[in-house]
């Protein structure tokens, strides 16, 4: 029978003066470039406009990073960000939400639609999600360096045992180790490398983009399904998750999952839908 995994890893990979760099962002900037390099293909394989690449990455960014960080503090603490709103600007001291940031990607792309592309969301979305279940991947990934969102303690030999005193360790504490827990950030990576998967075969391997909301429908289901199921075994984010049936994260989670039913409903009977709507005239 396997040890438990005593993880050890240090979320710094340097410091910069005062300030840390982290595998964290490191993460986070190799999969929105490695996204930026797919969408580029698809770019190319459509023939489309070049200029729009550009400020597609430029709205998703901001609309990422900006829901993200406004995700975290008004869904999970909002009465002390509210009372503290410098705090909110303080995005280096961590905290995202990634509920928040597809909500604020949802907006960016409205605009980005509406001044740029001029075409529909979905058009927009049936690109830009293809390679968003890798960069969620990596970010999860960086949440295992970062010693966080880790899961229930289990006696199952893939536990992971990490350290509690994250902070006063950084300092030249010894280490605290929690109890073996589930590392249900390796669980999600791979839900949404299989999400990726999927994505990347749908729109190269069989067009899937030109049954527009298909393949968005679908990314929704897999990365919000999965997440819904994994947070069963995930220690709640913050206290007033207590005693609650579903967690936060799980009631956020349905109407996205929700969403993507009705849109691979809809993509899948689109010519039916069309033909009812012509034979009642």
């Amino acid at each position: 029978m396997l040890d438990y995994i005593t993880w050890t890893a240090d979320p710094a990979i340097f410091n910069f003066g005062s300030r840390e760099v982290r595998w964290y962002g490191l993460a986070f900037a190799v999969g929105f470039a490695i996204g930026y390099l797919i969408v580029a293909r698809m770019w190319k394989n459509e023939k489309l406009n070049p200029v729009w690449i550009d400020s597609l990455l430029m709205y998703t960014v901001l609309g990422t990073v900006i829901g993200a960080r406004l995700g975290h503090c008004l869904f999970y603490d909002p009465g002390y960000y509210l009372a503290h709103p410098v705090e909110i600007l303080k995005i280096w001291e961590g905290g995202l939400a990634s509920h928040g940031g597809t909500l604020g990607i949802v907006i960016a792309i409205y605009f980005y639609s509406r001044r740029v592309s001029h075409r529909s969301m979905l058009w927009t979305f049936d690109k830009l999600v293809v390679p968003t279940g890798l960069v969620a991947a990596f970010i999860r990934l960086g949440n295992l360096m970062n010693h966080e969102i880790y899961g229930h303690v289990t006696d199952q030999p893939w536990g992971f045992r990490f350290i509690g005193n994250l902070h006063a360790w950084k300092r030249g504490a010894e280490p605290v180790f929690t109890a073996p827990s589930h590392p249900t950030q390796l669980y999600e990576a791979g839900c949404y490398l299989l999400t990726f998967v999927l994505c990347m075969w749908l729109y190269f391997k069989k067009d899937a983009w030109k049954k527009e909301g298909l393949i968005f429908g679908l990314f929704m289901i897999g990365i919000f399904g999965s997440r819904f199921f994994i947070e069963f075994l995930k220690n709640n984010q913050e206290d007033f998750e207590a005693g609650m049936l579903l967690n936060m994260g799980q009631l956020l989670s349905i109407p996205f999952v929700l969403a993507g039913i009705y849109f691979v409903w809809k993509a899948l009977n689109k010519n039916k839908l069309y033909e009812i709507k012509r034979n009642s005239k």
